[in-house]
């Protein structure tokens, strides 16, 4: 079976930008641009994290800055109407914070950014002490993989393991993480299985399966 996924402890980042819950509204603004990050985690105590401040969280208080929103905006836009007067990080972040444990996969971590709109997650414990940050750069990563490495895999953990009697006669390619197979095989519902295994492959873009029965062999290529 496929020795992947990955997880986020393999890709993220563990020197992470943090701020305390009383750093004030400067402050936050400054450590964003010195360090060129556009959020960070907001922590107490000894690094447990507690939410999020975002350059959206901090664009309020220049949004609303000139000008006094009517009653209905009001009522549609309070939280930003709050982080419009807020002056520290405990005021304006998002509580609580989206994380995700090291542990989890980089899909896991992928499905979240994706239903959470997020670009970033804290990377946290079981007590939610900060561990690093990933982002989604980091869970690109994987796609770097060289194809050598890929195909490796897929033929000792997929292609060994479902088709032991053929897996000589079965050639794996690998093109820019996209995996092809050609040869013959004796029973061919096992073809889906094997696409899924592959796509679980970290590094793999997309499978092409040119696998065909022994009963098909002998007809035309």
């Amino acid at each position: 079976m496929p020795e992947t996924p990955h997880i986020v402890s393999d890709v993220m980042t563990q020197t992470v930008v943090a701020v305390g819950r009383d750093a004030p509204f400067k402050e936050i603004v400054r450590t964003m641009e010195q360090w060129k990050v556009s959020a960070m985690p907001v922590l107490e105590g000894e690094g447990r994290v507690i939410g999020v401040v975002s350059e959206a969280d901090l664009l309020a208080k220049e949004e609303f800055h000139d000008r006094d929103p009517g009653l209905v905006e009001q009522r549609r836009r309070l939280s930003d109407i709050a982080k419009a007067g807020a002056v520290t990080a405990e005021e304006l972040m998002s509580t609580p914070a989206i994380t995700v444990h090291p542990g989890a996969t980089l899909a896991e971590a992928a499905r979240i950014m994706a239903v959470r709109h997020v670009k970033r997650l804290p990377v946290v414990d079981d007590v939610d002490m900060l561990q690093g940050i990933v982002s989604r750069a980091d869970l690109l990563k994987v796609f770097l993989r060289p194809d050598e490495d890929i195909e490796e895999e897929v033929r000792r953990t997929v292609v060994s393991y479902l088709f032991p009697a053929f897996s000589h006669g079965i050639h794996v390619k690998v093109h820019e993480g996209v995996v092809t197979l050609r040869g013959h095989i004796r029973d061919t519902s096992l073809v889906s299985v094997a696409v899924r295994l592959i796509r679980a492959v970290e590094g793999v873009v997309d499978v092409e399966p040119h696998l065909t029965g022994e009963s098909d062999s002998e007809g035309p290529q």
